[in-house]
């Protein structure tokens, strides 16, 4: 079972840090082909910037950031290794950033992911556009109510 992680910058391991580089470097870059804009963006270098990743057997399995961009968080570079897919990895990692983080949250999602977002409370906020090549949408989480 893998294990669960969420780090600023300056407490993670290097080694680690460069496993979720390889990763994104593999998905965004090779896999889909994005050459357009840089993947180390150097976003990942404020200190406000926290990375989650989920992790077995030394391996990073999926990732995603999120960008204290004030007043609302900012989620991104949701990546997971091609033999992980499909255990569920990236939803674990948004229901950990939740409870980190439970006030409203932003993603540009790729478009044909919508649906999947919709899923963990993502709204649909503009009209897609194109980033990088690919179709893209505005989505926010709004905080969710306390009772």
């Amino acid at each position: 079972m893998p294990t669960l992680h969420h780090a600023t910058l300056d407490r993670i391991d290097p080694a680690t840090l460069y496993r979720i580089m390889v990763l994104r470097t593999n998905v965004f870059v090779f896999e889909q082909g994005i050459v357009s804009e840089p993947e180390l963006d150097g976003r990942d270098l404020e200190p406000t910037t926290t990375q989650f990743w989920a992790e077995e057997d030394g391996e990073v399995l999926a990732t995603l950031r999120v960008l204290a961009d004030e007043p609302v968080l900012h989620l991104g570079r949701v990546a997971t290794a091609a033999p992980a897919r499909g255990r569920g990895l990236a939803g674990l990692l948004l229901e950990a950033v939740f409870e980190q983080f439970p006030g409203p949250i932003e993603i540009s999602a790729q478009a044909y992911l919508e649906n999947w977002y919709g899923r963990y409370g993502f709204r649909r906020t503009g009209e897609n556009y194109l980033e990088a090549g690919i179709d893209h949408l505005p989505m926010r989480r709004s905080a969710p109510v306390r009772g």
